[in-house]
C-alpha cells in the first residue's frame, strides 16, 4: 500500500498584541539606509498579512535583502527591530511550520559581519524563552531547541553560548514531565501525549549533547553548574529506564541517552566500554573508572532488583551510541561487544511482551551489523583471535544466536521475523568473513543447509534462512542439493500463508540461477544463449507450465498474484517460449473438471504479461501476433472462473492507463459481459469489479489523451481517427449502460443485481451521468423505467443490493426519478413511514434508505405535515428562516416526524406491549432515526438549540422505549413469554403482566443457594390489582389482532438493539459540549452529563442482563460511546473508562451468590463490558489499564485454598470467563501476550476444583487459549505440524509453562500407575496431554537445549498405562512430536521390549495397550514424514516375532490383540518397507497364517461375540491383514493356497463394520485403476459373481451403496454377468434392470444408496440402448427411468442428487439426449432436457458446472460457432446453447411442431401459477409466524431470463422451420391442443392482470415477491401466445 506524505500545514505567523504593536511601530521609522528601510518595510507589510504563503514569500524576499547589506549599514535600530522580528517568529512558529524553515533559511543568509549580533538576538530571545515558560509551553520550546540544531547553524551556536541554560531547561521539562505522569491516569490521550513531549525531550537533550560534546567534555572538569545540569539529565534518564509507567519508545531512546552522556563525558577510551560493562553487569566494581558523579548515579542501575528491561535498553544504547567501526580499542571493547549478546540471550526466558521481544531481536540485529564492522576491511586482521573465535560458526554463542533465531522466526510480529531472518544472515556474513579464504560453503554451512532443508515447508522462518543462503552462495548451490527445489516450492504456491514467502525465495533463486547460467556463458561453459536460457526455461517455466495446466484452478491462484509477475520481469523473452509450450499442448490437453488446461494457462500468462508491461497491444488487436482471437473468446465463457478472470484481465489490464481501448477489446468485453454478470461467487464479482475498473480508466485517461493530443494534431487525418475512437468510446459506454440498466427488472438475481448496480456504480463515480456536451452523456441513456428500476432494488432483502442502489440514485438524473412531482415524492415518502412500522424486520432497512433518499428534496417538510395530518399526529415542522442547506432542515423535519411517531407508539406500548408488537413494532422508528442521523455532517449545523432539544427529547425516549421491552429482554426465558392459548386481548396482556413479574430480573445469583419457584395465584392476582393502569389495551376498534411470541421477542429484542445502536451514534458522531478547567466552554450538541448518563444505561444493560442477544446488542453501542470517550477533550470523560474498570473489578471481587452480577452464562455481559473498556485503551500506549485488569483477574482465576465453596468462587468464575473474553479479543493484539502463560495455569489448575462451574469455565478458557497460542487451524489434519509448533518456539515465548506443565505432568503420571486397573484419573491429564501433542522437535534443536522436550518423554509413556482408553490414546498421540525421527527406531524397540514374551498371570492390558498404542503411532509417524527404512539392526522385528502370542487366541484381550495386528499392518502392509527384506517376509508369513486361522476366515476356529468389548476393532484390524494381503499389495505378500479367497471370506463377513471397510478399499483400488479401463486382475470371477449377488442380498445400506459404487466402476470396464449367488443362477439384463429400479424407487430415503442406484442403472440404461435399441419390452424400464431422472432434478432435492443426475444426463448426452434415433421418443427425451435445463439453473455452483459438462458430448456440427470445440462452457452460455441445440434436434428428428407445443408448455410454466397462488395465500396466512421469511430469494436462477431465452430461440425456429419447409402439418390434435394451450394463457393473462391491478400503490416495496410473481406470470402468458399464435399462421 502506497502511503501519501503528509504535507506540512502551514499556518500564519500571529504574535501577541502588544509585541506585534512594537515591532510594527520599531519597523515603521522613516529614512535611514535604504537597504535597511527595504527590509523593514517587507517584515512590516509581512506582520499584518494573514496569508501564510505570502508571508513566506516576504521572508524570503527579507532574507535576500539581508544578504545584500553591506558593512556601512548604520540604521542599527531598525537593523536590530528587522532581526528581532525574525528571531521573534522564529521562535513562535511551531516545528514543522514551513515558514519558520523560511525563517531560518533567511536568518542564514545575513551576511558574515552580521552575523554576530543575529546570534546575539537569538540567544537573547531564546533565553527569554527556557527562563519562565508554563508548563503548556515546555513541548514548543523543545521543539525551538530541536529546530536550532537541525541544519541551523546559528542556532547551533546559540545552544553552544547557552549549553548550561539550555539542559537546565531540559531537566525541569523532564522533572515536570514526571509530575505530569501521575495525573493522567486513566486519560489515554493526554498520557499518549505527555510520553511524545517526553521522548522529544530525551531525544533533543541527547541530539544537544551530541552536538555539543566539545563543549560538555571540556566544561565538565571546570564548571560545576553544568556538571550538576548533567547529574541531573543523569537521573532523569535513569528514572525513566527504571519507571513502567513510560512507554517502551521513551525507555530505549532514555538507554541511548545514558551511555551518550557517559561516552561524551568520558571520551571514546577503554575505560567507556569497562563502565558500560558494569552496567550491563549490574557490577558497581565496573563504575570504578568513572568520575564520581556518574558512579553515584549509576548505582541504581546496579541493583540485583532491576527490571530486565533495563538491560535491553542499556545493550541498545551501547551498541548505537559507540562507535564500533573498526578494530575494538582495547580488552573492554571485545569484552562489551561479547557481553551484549549473551545478556540479550538471557533476556529470552525473561522478556514476554511482544514489543520487549521485537526490541530484543533489533538490538541483536545492530550488535551483528556492529560485530560485522568490526570484522570488515582491515579491522579483521587486527581483531583478536579469541574474538574471531567466539564469532565464528559453530561456537557456543553462534549456536546460541542461532537457538533464539529458531525460537522467533515463527513469530506473530512480522517484525521479529524479519528482523530474526536479517540477523540469521549477518550470522552467515559473519562466519564468512572469519574464514574468508574460503570460496565454497564450507563443512558447517553445508549442515547447516542439510538441517533447514530436513525442516517443514510450513514454517515460515526456513524461507528466509534459504535466501539468505542464496544471497551469499547463489542459487546453484541450493539446487545442487536439491534438484526438485522449483516444483516444491510451486507446489507451496497453493498455500496462501506461505505464498509470500514460497515466491521471494523463488525470486531470488531463479535470478540468482540465471545470473550464475549467464556467468558460466560468458566463460565459455556453455556454447550459446539459447542453450542455457533453454536449461533455465526447463528449471523454471516448465515445472511452472505444467502447475498451470494440471493443478486446481484455486491452488494456482497465487502464483498469478505472487510468481509469474515476478518471473516475467526477470525475462520478458520466457513469454514466447510459453505460448509456444501451451499451444502446443492445447490440441492433446484435455479439459479437466478441476484444472484451468492448456488454454486457462495461457491466459494467465498472457495477463500477467499484459499487465507487467512485456506485452502490448496494437491497433489491429490484442496479442494476435500470438493467439488467435478465437481463442479469447472461448476462454471469456470458459467453465473455470479463474479462466474467465485471467481472459478479462487480459483484456482490461494494461501497464499504462492512456493505452487506447481498441475495438477488438471493445467486442471482447461485450461477448463477456452477459453470461458474466450472474457470478454467485463475491471473489468473481469483486474481480469483474476490479477489471472493469481498470477498463474504464483507461477509456477515461485516453479519452483525455486524445482529446489533448487533437488540440495539438495539424494532420487533419490522424485528428479524424482520434475523434472515431472518442465516438467508438461513447458508443460502447451507451451499450453498456443500457445492458446494464436492462437486467435490473423485477425477479433478477441477487448477484446480476449486485454486478450490475456495482458497474454502473464505477461507470458514475468515472464519468458521471450527465448530459453535458464535455463527456459520453451517459445521462441520455437513463430513462424513467431504467431509474425506476434500480429505484426498486431498494426493496431487495440484501443489505449490499440496497446501498449500492441508493448511492446510485444518488447520481441518476433527478428528472429521470421524478422526484420533483408532489405525487411521486408523497407516494415514495408514505411506502416509507408504512414500512417503518412493517412486522418484518428487513423492511425498516428499507424505509431508512427511501428517507435517505428524500432529505435533498426541498418540499419533504410539506409532505411530513401533510402525512402528519392523516394520522392525527401533533406534529409541526421547524420554521426555521429558508437557507441553502436544505439538508439539515429535511434531516431535522425527519427526526421530529419519526421522533413524534415514536413517542405516540412508545405511550402505547407502555400500555399493551402486544398491540405494539402486531401492528407498530417500535425498532422500525428507532433505525430511521439512526439511518437517517448518520447522513449528515454534525459538526457543521446551524440551528444548534433545535439540535440539542431534539437530542435531549431523542435521549429521554431511548430511556422509555428501553424501559418498556427490557423486562422481556433481560429475562432467562424470553421466548416462552405469550400465553399462546389465550382468546381475547385483555386475557393476554393480562397473561403477559403475570409473566413478567414472574422473571422479572432478581439481580441476584440466588441459584447458588435455592431454586426459585412461582408466586401463588393469590399473589398473582394482587399484582395484577396493581397493575390494572397497565394492562387495559387501547381501543383496537373492534377488530382482534393476533400476536405471536416471535413476534412480541423481535419487537423486543430488536427495539433494544436500535437503542443501543441510536445512543452509540449520538455519542460518537454529535460534538460535545464541555469545558475543562474553568476554561471557556467548547460548544456542542451533546453535554458530559448526557454522556455519563448514556454509559450508565449501557452500563446497567451490560451487567444485569441475563440473555446473550441483550448484552450483545447493547456492546455494540456501549464499544461506541468508549470510543468517543477517550478521543474527546474532556477530562471527566477521559477518565470515566478507568474510574468504570475498577468499579467493575472491585464488584466482580467482592461478587457471591447474593450480588448482582451473573454468574451463570458464562459471565453474561460482564465480558463484553470490560472487553470494550479495554479495547478502547489505544495500542501504542502503556496498556496500564489492560496490564492492571489482566493480573487482578488472573490472581482471582488462580485457586486458593480458601477459595473450596459454592459461595467462594463466583469471582473465580467470573475472572476465567473475563479472561477468555480477553483473550479471544483480536483487538488486545500482542499485548495479551504476555499474559498467555498464567491464562494457561490457570485454565489447568481450575480443572481441580470440585466446583463445576470453575471446571466449565476452565474448559472454555483452556480452548481459548489454545487458538490463541497456536492459531486457528489449519488444514484438515488436526495433528498436522501446520497446527503445531516446535517445543522450542513455545517454550520460549512461554517459559513460565515449562516447569509448570512438567511438574504437573509428573503428578498426572503417578496417578495413572494402578496395579489393579482400577480407574484413577487426574483432573488435568486430558488437558496436558492435549497441550504437549501440539508440540514437536525441531531438526535444528541442539542436544543441550536447556528448554528440551526428553524430560517430558518418560511421563507420557507412562500416561500410556491409564485404565480409560482415550487417555493411552492421548498418550501416544502427544509422545510421537516428542521423539526425533532419528530416535524413533531405538524408542520402538525399548517400548517393545517392555512387553511380555508370552502369556502371563497378571498381565495389565491397559498397559500392554497404551504401548502398542505408542508403538503404533511412532511407525505410522515415521512412514508419512521419512518415506524410508528404519536404520538396519534395529532389532524391531526379531522383537515383533517373540510377541506374535499378542495376535494369537493365546490373548484373552481381543483390544490388544486388535492393536498388535495394527502393529503388524503397518510393519508388513506398505510398500514402503520400514524393516529389511527378510524380516519383513517373515512377518508376513506369521501374520497370514495367524489370519487364516481366525474366525475370520476359517469356520473351525471359534466366532468373537459382537458383545465383546473391542470386538469389532478387532475384527476390523485382522480385516486390514486380509485387505493388505488381497487388495492393496497381494504381490508382495506371496502366494498362498488360501489367498485368492480371502476377499470373498471378507465380503461374506456377518459384520457390517467389515465388509463397509472392505468396499471401501476395493472402491479406492478400482478408482485408482480407473484410467486403465480393464478389469483388474486382482478381481477374481467368483468375486464378481458374489459382488453382483450382493446387489440382491446386501441388508445394510451403506455396504450395499458401496457395493453398487464398485458396480459403477467395474461397468465402465467392461460388461458384467449377473448372478444370484443363493439361487444359484443368473440374471437376465432386464431382471437386474428392473430390480435397480424397484432399489431405486424405494430408497429415496438415503441420499448415497439411491445415487449409487441410479448411477449404475443409468449405466446399465445406456449400454441396453447401444445394444437394443428398439426392444419393446426395455422401453417401460427406460421411461420408468427417465421418470426417475426428472424427478430428481426438482428444488427440493438433496444437492448430492442433483449432482449424480447432473453427471448422469452428460454422460447420456450422446446416446440418449442427442441421438438421431431418438431412442426414448420424443416425449421422455425433452423431459430429460428439460431436466438438464433446470439443473443449468440450480441455486448450487457446483450442480450448474457439472451440467455445462454436456457440450462435450454433444455433436459438434449441431453446435453454434462460438462454442464450437470449446468442452468446458460456463453455465450460461451451456443453457443458451442446450436450448439452440435442441431447436435443431427437433428439426433434425422432424418434430418441430410438436417439438414447439412442448416448448411452448415450458414457457407457460404448466399450472405452476395456480400453485404459486396457492402457497402464497397460504404463506400470507401464517405470515406472522416467519418474520424474517424473505420468499423465494433468487439468488442465482431468473425465471423472467430463462422465459426471454426460451422465447427467443422459438421464434427463431418457427422462422427457420418455416423457411426450410413447405408442407405444413394440419392435424387436428396439434390443434386441439394449441386451443387448449391458447385458452390457458389467457385465462393466467387475465388473471394475472387483474392481481396486479389489485395490488396497493407501490407494490414494488409492500409486496415485492408477489409483484414479482404476478409480474413473471404476465409476461409467461404474453410470450406463450406470441408463440402459439406464431405457430397457428405456419400452419393455417
Amino acid at each position: 500500500m502506497v502511503v501519501k506524505k503528509k504535507t506540512p500545514k502551514v499556518e500564519a505567523l500571529v504574535l501577541d498584541d502588544e509585541k506585534l504593536h512594537l515591532l510594527l511601530a520599531s519597523l515603521s521609522v522613516d529614512g535611514g539606509h535604504d537597504g535597511v528601510r527595504q527590509v523593514a518595510k517587507t517584515l512590516h507589510t509581512c506582520l499584518e498579512l494573514k496569508d501564510p504563503v505570502q508571508q513566506i514569500q516576504l521572508v524570503k524576499k527579507a532574507g535576500l535583502l539581508l544578504g545584500a547589506l553591506g558593512e556601512e549599514t548604520i540604521d542599527g535600530d531598525v537593523l536590530e527591530a528587522c532581526l528581532q522580528t525574525l528571531v521573534l517568529g522564529y521562535i513562535s512558529l511551531q516545528a514543522k511550520n514551513p515558514l519558520r524553515r523560511a525563517i531560518s533559511s533567511a536568518l542564514c543568509t545575513v551576511p558574515t559581519w552580521l552575523q554576530e549580533r543575529t546570534t546575539a538576538c537569538l540567544s537573547k530571545c531564546l533565553s527569554d524563552s527556557l527562563s519562565n515558560p508554563t508548563p503548556d509551553q515546555y513541548s514548543h520550546v523543545v521543539n525551538t531547541i530541536a529546530g536550532c540544531m537541525d541544519g541551523f547553524p546559528l542556532g547551533e551556536r546559540c545552544i553552544n553560548e547557552l549549553l548550561p541554560e539550555v539542559l537546565q531547561f531540559l531537566h525541569k521539562g523532564l522533572r515536570e514531565y514526571f509530575t505530569q505522569n501521575s495525573g493522567v491516569a486513566g486519560r489515554h490521550i493526554a498520557q499518549a501525549q505527555l510520553m511524545h513531549s517526553c521522548l522529544a525531550a530525551v531525544k533533543t537533550s541527547m541530539l544537544v549533547i551530541q552536538r555539543c560534546q566539545e563543549s560538555v567534555s571540556s566544561a565538565t572538569t571546570i564548571h560545576q553548574t553544568l556538571k550538576d545540569t548533567l547529574s541531573s539529565l543523569l537521573d532523569c534518564y535513569i528514572s525513566i529506564i527504571t519507571d513502567e509507567d513510560f512507554v517502551q519508545a521513551v525507555q530505549s531512546t532514555s538507554g541511548m541517552a545514558v551511555v551518550l552522556l557517559i561516552r561524551s563525558v568520558m571520551g571514546c577510551g577503554d575505560d567507556v566500554a569497562s563502565v558500560v560493562c558494569g552496567l550491563l553487569r549490574s557490577s558497581i566494581d565496573g563504575l570504578d573508572s568513572a568520575p564520581v558523579w556518574i558512579k553515584q548515579r549509576c548505582e541504581r542501575l546496579c541493583t540485583s532488583a532491576r527490571q530486565p528491561g533495563v538491560s535491553m535498553y542499556l545493550c541498545h544504547g551501547a551498541l548505537a551510541m559507540l562507535s564500533w567501526k573498526g578494530s575494538p580499542a582495547g580488552p573492554h571493547w571485545e569484552k562489551l561487544l561479547l557481553l551484549v549478546p549473551n545478556i540479550l540471550l538471557d533476556l529470552d526466558v525473561s522478556v514476554k511482551e511482544s514489543s520487549s521481544v521485537l526490541l530484543v531481536v533489533r538490538v541483536l540485529m545492530l550488535w551483528s551489523s556492529a560485530a560485522l564492522d568490526c570484522l570488515q576491511g582491515k579491522a579483521q586482521h587486527l581483531c583478536a583471535l579469541s574474538l574471531q573465535q567466539s564469532l565464528n560458526g559453530g561456537s557456543d554463542l553462534h549456536r546460541r544466536l542461532l537457538e533464539h533465531i529458531y525460537s522467533h522466526w515463527e513469530h506473530p510480529l512480522d517484525g521479529v521475523r524479519h528482523q530474526t531472518c536479517s540477523l540469521f544472515h549477518n550470522l552467515i556474513l559473519i562466519h564468512q568473513h572469519i574464514n574468508s579464504s574460503e570460496t565454497n560453503p564450507d563443512s558447517y554451512v553445508l549442515e547447516l543447509t542439510q538441517r533447514l532443508f530436513q525442516l517443514d515447508w510450513h514454517m515460515r522462518g526456513k524461507y528466509g534462512a534459504l535466501s539468505c543462503l542464496v544471497d551469499l552462495y547463489g542459487a546453484g548451490y541450493l539446487l545442487e542439493l536439491q534438484p526438485e527445489l522449483p516444483s516444491c516450492l510451486l507446489g507451496l504456491m497453493s498455500d496462501q500463508p506461505l505464498a509470500p514467502y514460497a515466491s521471494d525465495l523463488l525470486e531470488k533463486l531463479f535470478i540468482s540461477h540465471k545470473e550464475q547460467l549467464a556467468a558460466e556463458a560468458s566463460v565459455g561453459k556453455m556454447s550459446t544463449t539459447t542453450d542455457w536460457m533453454e536449461h533455465w526455461h526447463r528449471m523454471w517455466v516448465t515445472p511452472l507450465l505444467q502447475v498451470l495446466c494440471s493443478a486446481r484452478v484455486d491452488d494456482t491462484t497465487y502464483i498469478l498474484d505472487y510468481f509469474l509477475p515476478k518471473l516475467l520481469r526477470c525475462s520478458p523473452s520466457s513469454l514466447s517460449h510459453m505460448v509456444r509450450a501451451l499451444q502446443d499442448k492445447l490440441p492433446c490437453c484435455k479439459d479437466s473438471t478441476c484444472s484451468r488446461g492448456a488454454l486457462g494457462a495461457l491466459m494467465t500468462c498472457l495477463r500477467a504479461a499484459r499487465s507487467q508491461g512485456v506485452m502490448q497491444s496494437t491497433a489491429e488487436g490484442l496479442c494476435e501476433e500470438l493467439v488467435p482471437f478465437s481463442l479469447l473468446r472461448q476462454a471469456l465463457i470458459h467453465k473455470h472462473d479463474q479462466v474467465r478472470m485471467d481472459a478479462l484481465g487480459l483484456v482490461c489490464e494494461s501497464h499504462r492507463s492512456t493505452e487506447v481501448l481498441t475495438s477488438q477489446e471493445m467486442d471482447l468485453i461485450r461477448h463477456f459481459l452477459l453470461p458474466n454478470l450472474n457470478s454467485q461467487s463475491p471473489n468473481v464479482r469483486q474481480q469483474v469489479v476490479s477489471l472493469f475498473k481498470k477498463m474504464l480508466c483507461r477509456v477515461k485517461d485516453s479519452r483525455q489523451l486524445l482529446l489533448k493530443r487533437q488540440s495539438q494534431e495539424r494532420e487533419q487525418e490522424q485528428r479524424a481517427k482520434d475523434q472515431h475512437i472518442i465516438c467508438l468510446y461513447k458508443e460502447f459506454l451507451h451499450e453498456l449502460c443500457s445492458k446494464l440498466f436492462d437486467v435490473l427488472i423485477p425477479g433478477a438475481s441477487f448477484s446480476k443485481c449486485i454486478m450490475s448496480l456495482n458497474l454502473l456504480g464505477l461507470l458514475a463515480e468515472l464519468f458521471t451521468f450527465g448530459a453535458g456536451p464535455d463527456g459520453f452523456a451517459l445521462g441520455e441513456v437513463v430513462t424513467p423505467t431504467y431509474a425506476q428500476n434500480v429505484l426498486y432494488c431498494v426493496a431487495s432483502n440484501f443489505m449490499e443490493v440496497k446501498l449500492l442502489a441508493t448511492t446510485l440514485l444518488w447520481k441518476l438524473p433527478l428528472s429521470a426519478l421524478g422526484l420533483e412531482e408532489p405525487d411521486v415524492m408523497h407516494g415514495l415518502l408514505q411506502a416509507a413511514l408504512d414500512l417503518s412500522t412493517s412486522t418484518k424486520p428487513f423492511d425498516s432497512v428499507t424505509a431508512a434508505h427511501l428517507l435517505s433518499l428524500l432529505l435533498h428534496q426541498p418540499n419533504l417538510s410539506q409532505a411530513l405535515l401533510c402525512c402528519a395530518q392523516k394520522q392525527g399526529l401533533d406534529f409541526q415542522p421547524p420554521s426555521l428562516p429558508p437557507e441553502p442547506n436544505v439538508q439539515e432542515l429535511n434531516t431535522l423535519s425527519v427526526i421530529q416526524f419519526l421522533l413524534c411517531c415514536l413517542q405516540s407508539e412508545v405511550s402505547k406500548a407502555e400500555c399493551c406491549l402486544l398491540q405494539a408488537a402486531a401492528s407498530y413494532p417500535l425498532y422500525g422508528r428507532a433505525h430511521c432515526i439512526t439511518a437517517v442521523l448518520r447522513n449528515i455532517d454534525t459538526e457543521c449545523l446551524c440551528h444548534t438549540e433545535e439540535w440539542r432539544r431534539l437530542v435531549s427529547e431523542l435521549i429521554a425516549t431511548c430511556y422509555r422505549l428501553s424501559d418498556v421491552v427490557a423486562p422481556i429482554v433481560q429475562s432467562s426465558s424470553p421466548e416462552g413469554l405469550i400465553p399462546m392459548d389465550v382468546g381475547t386481548v385483555t386475557d393476554t396482556s393480562a397473561g403477559l403482566q403475570k409473566i413478567l413479574h414472574e422473571i422479572q430480573p432478581r439481580d441476584t445469583n440466588d441459584f447458588f443457594n435455592c431454586a426459585r419457584e412461582l408466586d401463588t395465584q393469590d399473589e398473582v392476582e394482587d399484582q395484577e390489582e396493581t397493575q390494572t393502569t397497565r394492562t387495559v389495551p387501547p381501543d383496537t376498534g373492534g377488530e382482534g389482532y393476533r400476536v405471536t411470541a416471535q413476534m412480541v421477542l423481535v419487537c423486543c429484542w430488536r427495539s433494544m438493539k436500535e437503542v443501543a445502536m441510536l445512543l452509540g451514534q449520538l455519542c460518537q458522531s454529535l460534538p460535545l459540549h464541555y469545558s475543562n478547567d474553568n476554561t471557556r466552554p467548547h460548544p456542542g450538541l451533546i453535554t458530559e452529563e448526557q454522556v455519563a448518563c448514556i454509559g450508565l444505561y449501557f452500563r446497567q444493560q451490560l451487567l444485569q442482563s441475563r440473555h446473550r442477544g441483550a448484552f450483545e446488542l447493547a456492546y455494540v453501542g456501549f464499544v461506541r460511546l468508549t470510543d468517543m470517550l477517550c478521543r474527546s477533550g474532556s477530562k471527566v470523560l477521559q477518565q470515566l473508562p478507568a474510574c468504570w474498570l475498577a468499579e467493575v473489578l472491585e464488584e466482580v471481587k467482592s461478587s457471591d451468590p447474593s450480588s448482582k452480577l451473573c454468574a451463570t452464562r458464562r459471565s453474561a455481559g460482564i465480558p463484553f463490558y470490560i472487553q470494550a473498556l479495554l479495547s478502547s485503551e489505544p495500542k501504542s500506549s502503556s496498556c496500564s489499564l489492560l496490564k492492571m485488569t489482566m493480573r487482578e483477574l488472573i490472581t482471582l482465576a488462580m485457586p486458593s485454598a480458601n477459595r473450596n465453596t459454592d459461595t467462594s468462587t463466583v469471582p473465580q468464575v467470573h475472572a476465567l470467563n473475563i479472561l477468555r473474553a480477553l483473550y479471544r479479543d483480536t483487538r488486545l493484539g500482542e499485548n495479551i501476550i504476555c499474559f498467555v502463560s498464567d491464562g494457561m495455569q490457570a485454565a489447568v489448575l481450575g480443572f481441580t476444583s470440585p466446583i463445576w462451574a470453575v471446571r466449565n469455565s476452565s474448559t472454555l478458557l483452556f480452548s481459548t487459549l489454545i487458538t490463541r497460542i497456536f492459531g486457528v487451524k489449519k488444514g484438515r489434519d488436526e495433528h498436522s505440524k501446520k497446527n503445531r509448533m516446535t517445543g522450542r518456539e513455545f517454550f520460549t515465548r512461554f517459559p513460565s509453562l515449562y516447569p509448570f506443565l512438567l511438574n504437573q505432568l509428573k503428578e498426572a503420571a503417578v496417578s495413572v500407575e494402578s496395579d489393579s486397573g482400577q480407574v484413577k484419573l487426574h483432573p488435568s491429564l486430558f488437558l496436558l496431554l492435549l497441550v504437549l501433542s501440539r508440540l514437536y522437535p525441531s531438526p535444528m534443536d541442539g542436544s543441550s537445549s536447556p528448554l528440551g522436550l526428553a524430560p517430558f518423554t518418560p511421563f507420557i509413556i507412562r500416561c500410556g498405562r491409564s485404565a480409560v482408553y482415550r487417555t493411552r490414546e492421548m498418550a501416544a498421540r502427544a509422545l510421537v512430536p516428542f521423539v526425533l525421527v532419528t530416535q524413533v527406531s531405538s524408542t520402538v524397540h525399548s517400548l517393545l521390549q517392555e512387553l511380555p514374551q508370552g502369556p502371563e498371570p497378571h498381565i495389565q492390558h491397559n498397559y500392554i495397550h497404551g504401548t502398542l498404542l505408542q508403538v503404533l503411532f511412532l511407525l505410522q509417524s515415521y512412514q508419512s514424514e521419512s518415506h524410508r527404512p528404519l536404520p538396519a539392526g534395529n532389532g524391531i522385528g526379531e522383537a515383533v516375532l517373540q510377541r506374535m502370542w499378542l495376535a494369537s487366541r493365546a490373548n484373552i484381550c481381543v483390544v490388544t490383540r486388535g492393536a498388535f495386528l495394527d502393529v503388524l499392518v503397518c510393519l508388513c502392509g506398505p510398500k514402503i518397507k520400514l524393516l529389511c527384506d527378510s524380516e519383513v517376509n517373515k512377518l508376513r508369513r506369521e501374520t497370514l497364517s495367524l489370519l487364516m486361522t481366525s474366525s475370520l476366515v476359517s469356520n473351525n476356529s471359534p466366532p468373537v461375540s459382537n458383545l465383546e468389548p473391542g470386538s469389532i476393532q478387532y475384527m476390523l484390524s485382522l480385516t486390514r491383514v486380509g485387505l493388505s494381503a488381497s487388495v492393496e499389495i497381494p504381490e508382495l505378500w506371496g502366494k498362498h493356497p488360501l489367498t485368492s479367497q480371502l476377499l470373498d471370506h471378507l465380503l461374506k463377513c456377518p459384520q457390517y463394520e467389515v465388509r463397509d471397510l472392505v468396499l471401501e478399499r476395493v472402491l479406492m483400488r478400482l478408482k485408482e485403476e480407473e484410467d486403465q479401463k480393464r478389469m483388474p486382475t486382482w478381481l477374481n470371477e467368483a468375486t464378481l459373481l458374489n459382488l453382483t449377488s450382493l446387489v440382491l442380498h446386501e441388508k445394510h445400506p451403506q455396504c450395499l451403496a458401496k457395493v453398487l459404487q464398485v458396480l459403477s466402476v467395474l461397468c465402465c470396464s467392461g460388461e458384467l454377468h449377473w448372478m444370484d449367488s443363493v439361487q444359484q443362477q443368473h440374471l437376465s439384463q432386464d431382471t437386474f434392470l428392473q430390480h435397480l429400479l424397484v432399489l431405486a424407487q424405494t430408497t429415496s430415503h438415503s441420499v448415497e444408496l439411491y445415487c449409487a442406484a441410479m448411477t449404475l442403472l443409468s449405466q446399465l440404461v445406456i449400454q441396453i440402448v447401444k445394444s437394443y435399441p428398439k426392444d419393446a419390452a426395455i422401453m417401460t424400464r427406460l421411461s420408468q427411468w427417465g421418470a426417475l431422472v426428472c424427478s430428481s432434478c426438482s428444488d427440493e432435492q438433496h444437492v448430492e442428487i442433483k449432482l449424480m443426475v447432473a453427471k448422469v444426463l452428460v454422460d447420456s448426452t450422446s446416446a440418449l439426449l442427442s441421438s438421431s434415433e431418438l431412442p426414448l421418443g420424443l416425449v421422455s427425451t425433452m423431459s430429460l432436457w428439460r431436466s438438464l435445463f433446470m439443473l443449468l439453473q440450480d441455486e448450487d455452483q457446483e450442480v450448474r458446472s457439472c451440467a455445462s459438462d454436456f457440450v462435450a458430448n454433444a455433436p459438434t456440427h449441431l453446435i453454434c460457432s462460438d462454442a464450437a470445440g470449446v468442452t468446458t462452457l460456463c453455465p450460461p452460455v451451456a443453457l443458451d446453447v442446450g436450448v439452440r441445440l435442441l431447436c435443431h434436434l427437433l428439426q433434425l428428428w422432424k418434430q418441430v411442431p410438436a417439438g414447439v407445443l412442448v416448448l411452448t408448455e415450458w414457457l407457460l410454466g404448466d399450472d405452476e401459477g395456480n400453485e404459486e397462488a396457492g402457497a402464497d395465500d397460504a404463506s400470507i396466512l401464517d405470515e406472522e409466524d416467519f418474520l424474517f421469511e424473505k420468499g423465494n430469494l433468487n439468488l442465482w436462477a431468473e425465471p423472467v431470463q430463462w422465459v426471454i431465452l426460451l422465447h427467443r430461440h422459438l421464434i427463431s425456429l418457427l422462422v427457420t422451420y418455416k423457411q426450410m419447409t413447405d408442407s405444413r402439418p394440419t392435424g387436428s390434435e396439434q390443434a386441439q391442443q394449441m386451443d387448449t394451450m391458447a385458452s390457458n394463457a389467457r385465462r393466467k393473462l387475465l388473471s394475472s392482470k387483474q392481481a396486479l391491478d389489485a395490488l396497493p400503490v407501490l407494490p414494488q416495496f409492500s409486496c415485492p415477491m408477489e409483484h414479482a410473481r404476478l409480474v413473471l406470470q404476465h409476461q409467461r402468458a404474453t410470450l406463450a401466445l406470441d408463440v402459439l399464435d406464431t405457430l397457428r399462421g405456419e400452419i393455417e
